[in-house]
């Protein structure tokens, strides 16, 4: 086993990460900004180094002052969480040049799944389904209208380099698709230096469903089932439940298959996710995009599949098979997140703020992975993640249950929270049906 973790990341993914590693007798290290210095990450690992100011491109994005700390801390390998440096292939190359362990997928796998348009044609090549839409960017406005014209409206407008629900529209018609293209272009090359635009057939009703990929030191890829993720604002997650209420038996291994069809496309190690859209009219599922690192939602997989994700993933990284037989995995029962954010219950909108007040709930089937505790503040530089409740039972009227008591039973006061939204969720009758989509939300308002 690695005996030394630098973790390049904060908050409550920091904070998990740095659990189990102390659980396996790893010494964690954690980075910091000075924004951070006294969140809970930071005093729970057993070394800490300071590499910036609150700016994220001056701190958490900073190569230079993370393998520095590396450097001088000695840590043996980096685990990078999610967001920020994990799906950079360039830090994952830099990384293991540095004589370092990256736990992670290989560089040239980030690479070649980073692009919204090669992955596409590699997945396709791989026998995945893949939603109609163009093979290559749309170079330029008459491109696109050319392209949406064959596709049939309505389209999506991607960002080719985009990721986490960022850089997309929705365009109806040409006129709308006029709006869209210059937007989305605009946008990416703002965000993540590049401005190719992928046009795509835009399904109004689906489900988002993902399949947790484990590329394993051997050379195998499994599957550990898949996550329902449909409950979104603004095409960003709030809510995941495994299983998925809308996957039969017969769907189920078909999608899981595909997904283990795209690892094994890309020669994919360490964990990873495939995420599909689920046509709820005609139950045929396209490939979305593969996520190259640990999703925030792997807790409820690991629930159902009575597995520790960061532990399998630095036993790929150290070359060791992993603690579960990868040919006996099956669920049991069901589990449900819900990610508690520093936001208005309403519109969503940020609402950072010091905290003063916080009580989480426990008992049965209830479990609390936060980066915030009582005199911490939620400064408005990072992602507004504060916590993710995770509820686990016997089936999913039992998790929904477990999950109405842990939220009616979440104190936070200080920061604008979403638990009010999470109350009236789970009252809904639509989603308590199982049976819903990606637009539940707007429905909900």
């Amino acid at each position: 086993m690695i005996e030394s973790l630098l973790v390049a990341n904060r908050g409550e993914i920091a904070r998990r990460i740095i659990r189990t590693a102390k659980r396996l007798g790893v010494r964690a290290i954690a980075v910091h900004s000075d924004a951070d210095a006294g969140l809970p990450f930071v005093t729970e690992a057993d070394e800490a180094v300071c590499v910036g100011p609150a700016n994220p491109a001056q701190s958490y994005r900073n190569v230079e002052a993370i393998l520095a700390a590396a450097e001088s801390t000695g840590a043996r390998a980096v685990h990078p969480g999610y967001g920020f440096l994990s799906e950079n292939a360039e830090f994952a190359r830099t990384v293991e040049a540095s004589g370092l362990i990256w736990v992670g997928p290989g560089a040239d796998a980030i690479s070649a799944m980073g692009d919204k348009i090669n992955a596409r044609n590699l997945m396709a090549a791989a026998g995945v389904p893949v939603a109609p839409g163009t093979t290559d960017p749309a170079a330029d406005l008459d491109a696109a209208v050319t392209a949406a014209a064959e596709i049939g409206y309505p389209v999506m407008v991607k960002a080719a380099a985009g990721g986490g629900g960022m850089g997309m529209g929705v365009a109806n018609d040409e006129a709308a698709l006029r709006t869209e293209y210059d937007k989305v272009r605009s946008f990416a090359e703002r965000m993540f230096g590049d401005g190719s635009v992928l046009i795509e057939r835009y399904f109004p009703r689906v489900r988002h469903v993902e399949v947790q990929i484990l590329g394993l030191a051997d050379g195998r890829v499994v599957a550990l089932g898949e996550r329902e993720c449909s409950v979104q604002r603004r095409n960003q997650k709030l809510v995941e439940e495994s299983p998925s209420p809308a996957v039969s038996p017969e769907l189920r291994a078909r999608i899981l298959a595909a997904a283990v069809r795209a690892g094994e496309a890309v020669g994919y190690r360490n964990a990873g996710t495939v995420e599909c859209l689920l046509d709820t009219a005609t139950r045929e599922f396209f490939f979305l995009e593969m996520n190259t690192r640990l999703q925030v939602e792997h807790p409820v997989t690991e629930l159902v599949y009575g597995v520790d994700l960061v532990e399998e993933q630095l036993r790929v990284a150290a070359g060791l098979a992993p603690t579960v037989d990868p040919d006996a995995l099956a669920p049991r029962g069901h589990a449900i997140e819900l990610r508690i954010n520093a936001e208005d219950p309403k519109r969503f909108l940020p609402g950072p703020g010091a905290i003063t007040t916080w009580n989480e709930p426990a008992g049965e089937g209830v479990r609390v992975d936060s980066g915030y505790v009582a005199g911490n503040t939620v400064t408005p530089f990072y992602d507004s993640l504060m916590a993710k409740l995770i509820v686990s039972g016997k089936d999913r009227a039992e998790a929904v249950e477990r999950a109405r008591a842990a939220v009616a039973g979440f104190e936070i006061v200080g920061p604008k929270n979403n638990l009010p939204f999470f109350a009236e969720l789970l009252t809904n009758d639509e989603f308590l049906s199982g049976d819903y989509d990606t637009g539940i939300v707007s429905r909900m308002r």
